[in-house]
C-alpha cells in the first residue's frame, strides 16, 4: 500500500514539519509513504541544506521504524564535494539516504543548485518506482528515460501553485504520463503554503496504468490518500 501525503509546512521549520511527517507515517498505514517537493522546508530556494543524518528527522525514523515504512521526504542537500541538490530521501528505521536528486531545475532552482545526473529506481517490495521531483514529471523525456529502466511506479513530489489552470496541468502531466508508459503514477504535491508559494495545488493522488485516476485528494493541507497498486 502507498500513501500521498500534503501535510501543512511550517516554512524552513524542518523540527516541527519532520514530527507532523513521522505523525502521518504513523497513522498512514503504508509501507511507502510519499512526501511533496522539499517537504521539509518548503520550497524555500535559500533553505538550509539538510544532513541524511541530522537528529532532526529521527521522528520520521522513528515512525518508519514502528510501521514498517518507507518514507520520501524532500530536502535540499550538500554532497562532500560542496554541490547542492534538490533531493528525494528515502527514510527508513535504520537509515536515511539520498534516493534521487532532482535533473530538470528551473527558475531560480539554477543559481544554487546543481542538476541530477540520471534517473533512479527505488525498489520496495520488489515494486520497481522511478522517482520524479516536480519540473522531472513535466519533461516526458524524464519518465521516458525513468521508464526505460523497467519500472511499475512513477512516484514524483511536486509543488503546483494554484488556480484551476496549474490543476488542470497537473492532472494532464500525471495522466499522460501514465497512460504513455503503462505504469502507474504516484503524486505527492503541496497544499497550503510552501515557502515562496503562498498557495498550491493540493491534488496528491495515484493514477492507474490506463491514466485514469484512481484515488485524488483536494486542495486542502493535511489530507493523506491511499491506495493499493497491483
Amino acid at each position: 500500500m502507498v500513501a500521498v501525503a500534503q501535510p501543512a509546512c511550517v516554512d524552513l521549520d524542518v523540527a516541527i514539519n519532520a514530527g507532523r511527517q513521522a505523525g502521518v507515517v504513523q497513522r498512514a498505514g503504508a509501507r511507502l509513504v510519499v512526501f511533496p517537493e522539499l517537504s521539509l522546508t518548503g520550497y524555500d530556494l535559500a533553505a538550509p541544506a539538510v544532513a541524511v543524518d541530522d537528529s532532526r528527522l529521527d521522528p520520521i525514523r522513528a515512525a518508519c521504524g514502528s510501521a514498517g515504512a518507507i518514507a520520501l521526504v524532500g530536502a535540499p542537500v550538500r554532497e562532500d564535494d560542496g554541490r547542492e541538490y534538490i533531493a528525494t530521501l528515502a527514510v527508513t528505521g535504520e537509515s536515511t539516504t539520498v534516493a534521487y536528486r532532482k535533473m530538470h531545475l528551473h527558475g531560480g532552482e539554477v543559481r544554487r543548485f546543481t542538476p541530477g545526473e540520471k534517473p533512479e529506481v527505488l525498489e520496495v517490495d520488489g515494486w520497481r518506482l522511478g522517482l520524479a521531483i516536480c519540473r522531472d514529471a513535466a519533461v516526458p523525456q524524464h519518465v521516458a528515460d525513468t521508464a526505460a529502466l523497467t519500472i511499475d511506479a512513477y512516484v514524483a513530489s511536486t509543488l503546483y501553485g494554484a488556480g484551476q489552470e496549474q490543476a488542470t496541468r497537473r492532472d494532464g502531466h500525471m495522466r499522460d504520463r501514465a497512460a504513455a508508459h503503462g505504469v502507474w503514477v504516484v503524486l505527492s504535491t503541496a497544499a497550503g503554503p510552501s515557502g515562496e508559494y503562498r498557495e498550491t495545488s493540493g491534488g496528491s493522488g495515484v493514477w492507474a496504468p490506463d491514466g485514469d485516476v484512481f484515488i485524488q485528494a483536494g486542495a486542502e493541507p493535511d489530507a493523506v490518500m491511499t491506495a493499493t497498486l497491483h
